[in-house]
């Protein structure tokens, strides 16, 4: 019931300007913050391993910067999910298509990381362009049908669940298909290795590297970013990678942490530190959460 009054209210904002839209949800963000003690002590997890350098205040105040941007993209996911093909793509401005045009006649993986804008991104690309992706089965059904229905309300996208494997994607790629796709977050040992997020070992997921193997795919990251006020969000594909895959999988793992890493620094409040980055330990290790 509470779920069903939360996507109603979504639904109501979601006719209102984004200049009015955008501080009802940092001040949304701002709520959740102060009563929001398991995600808040997550969070502050996060940034304390990735940023130790920085004071226990100036992690809060990043913290609270985080909140703020994630409330606002969570109110502002209504216009995802019920406004009109045109105002989603004023909400979104796309940059550097050219990099992506450039190799158009390759397989191409667009690599998004979790950045709080990757909906908006990603549903902003499916106004104009078919596309492949991954998703998870949400545990609510309302919150599920609700992401699937905005996921696949313009060009429908191929998507495949987890569980369905690569096999589909690495079809879809050969058949033109790009991919968006987002492999880092913890999903657990299987099909990951260990590798350096911001120094810590993290469990990442090797299928940048396989996928763009299996399917001859070059890689062309896709990152979204919350702008200020009443600007919306801008996509901006990054030139193709050039030299990946190596032919070391690990190597390959760390170029791709390295490189969110770096995006990451450009805007700090806006990686998604509600995610339990470092959940799976090495053997031995203490968690963390």
């Amino acid at each position: 019931m509470l779920t069903r009054f939360a996507l109603a209210v979504i639904w109501l904002l979601h006719f209102l300007p984004l200049a009015l839209l955008a501080p009802f949800g940092r001040a949304l963000g701002f709520t959740l913050y102060a009563l929001g003690r398991e995600r808040r002590e997550v969070a502050l997890t996060n940034l304390k391993l990735c940023f130790p350098q920085s004071s226990l205040a100036e992690r809060r105040q990043l913290a609270r910067r985080h909140f703020q941007a994630f409330g606002r993209s969570l109110v502002e996911h209504g216009i995802l999910w019920w406004s009109s093909r045109e105002r989603v793509q004023r909400l979104v401005r796309v940059e550097g298509l050219e990099h992506w045009q450039a190799v158009a006649g390759r397989p191409v993986i667009w690599l998004a990381p979790h950045f709080i804008g990757l909906d908006m991104g990603g549903v902003r690309l499916t106004t104009e362009f078919p596309l492949v992706s991954v998703y998870s089965h949400q545990k609510n059904p309302d919150v599920d049908a609700i992401l699937y229905r905005g996921r696949t309300r313009f060009v429908v996208p191929e998507l495949y669940s987890r569980q369905e494997g690569i096999r589909p994607v690495v079809r879809a790629l050969q058949r033109g298909l790009p991919f968006y796709y987002l492999p880092d977050m913890d999903f657990g040992p299987r099909d990951s290795i260990f590798v350096p997020f911001f120094g810590v070992p993290a469990a990442t997921v090797t299928g940048l590297a396989r996928i763009a193997r299996l399917a001859g795919a070059v890689v062309v990251p896709a990152v979204t970013r919350q702008l200020p006020g009443r600007n919306g969000y801008v996509l901006t594909f990054h030139p193709a990678w050039r030299d990946f895959p190596s032919d070391d999988v690990e190597r390959d793992t760390r170029r791709m942490n390295a490189f969110i890493e770096e995006r990451v620094l450009e805007m700090p409040e806006q990686y998604f530190w509600l995610h339990k980055r470092f959940k799976t330990r090495p053997p031995g290790e203490a968690r963390f959460y």
